[in-house]
């Protein structure tokens, strides 16, 4: 069975240099020591704003809570960003999503930050980054459910000078992850990818442009239990 690696210079050969050059480039810039939640975001520009934003600082997981209302993205404003990014979905009916996200962040270790104009708590300039983070954000209307405000080690707050109470929530993504993953990149935090999670996520975006790349995977597998090409 083809490791990773080696399953990815397969399907390399049909990608083309430029895209190489790119995924080389790209994949060890990515981290998953910073996450971001997303709780019923209803309007798809701002849903699709924050999966850009994540896409250019280097997150690569974006998870989305779907109790209430179903998350869609605009194409006009990802500009294919949704590609290069792993949307983790809880939409299960019937189901808490809320409390599985939760249970399944701090399963791999990240503190569940909430962010809310009214925290009294740390900004985004202050707030520790040793240890993996996830930025909760809410409807654009009501902000976070009581699930995960409870559930929160933390609280976030953007400081604000002027007579409104919040910033648009795709604004407050930006501001959050831009300014954490500047002092995440200056720091000597461990947050890059493993080798082995660069390969994985290498192969998964070969996967996602190679034409019948399922086929082609196929073909490999067959060629490589007969000893060559048939």
């Amino acid at each position: 069975m083809a490791t990773d690696a080696q399953r990815y210079e397969q399907l390399a050969a049909f990608i083309s240099d430029n895209k190489r050059a790119l995924f080389d480039r790209i994949a060890p810039l990515r981290t998953r020591h910073v996450t971001v939640v997303l709780e019923d975001i209803y309007q798809p520009h701002n849903a699709s704003a924050v999966v850009r934003t994540a896409d250019l600082v280097g997150v690569q997981d974006i998870h989305i809570i779907e109790n209430r209302n179903k998350y869609t993205v605009n194409p006009d404003v990802t500009l294919g960003s949704s590609k290069w990014t792993d949307m983790i979905r809880y939409r299960e009916r019937g189901r808490d999503n809320a409390r599985d996200c939760i249970r399944a962040l701090k399963a791999k270790g990240y503190r569940i930050i909430a962010t809310t104009p009214r925290a009294d708590g740390a900004t985004p300039e202050t707030i520790a980054i040793d240890a993996p983070m996830a930025f909760c954000f809410g409807t654009e209307l009501t902000g976070l459910g009581p699930a995960l405000l409870d559930a929160a080690d933390e609280h976030l707050r953007i400081p604000m000078f002027g007579f409104t109470e919040s910033f648009n929530i795709s604004v407050s993504a930006a501001i959050v992850l831009y300014t954490v993953m500047r002092r995440v990149r200056n720091s000597d935090v461990p947050w890059h990818l493993s080798d082995a999670a660069i390969d994985a996520l290498k192969l998964a975006w070969a996967r996602k442009i190679v034409h019948s790349a399922s086929h082609l995977e196929e073909r490999f597998d067959r060629e490589e239990g007969t000893g060559g090409p048939e």
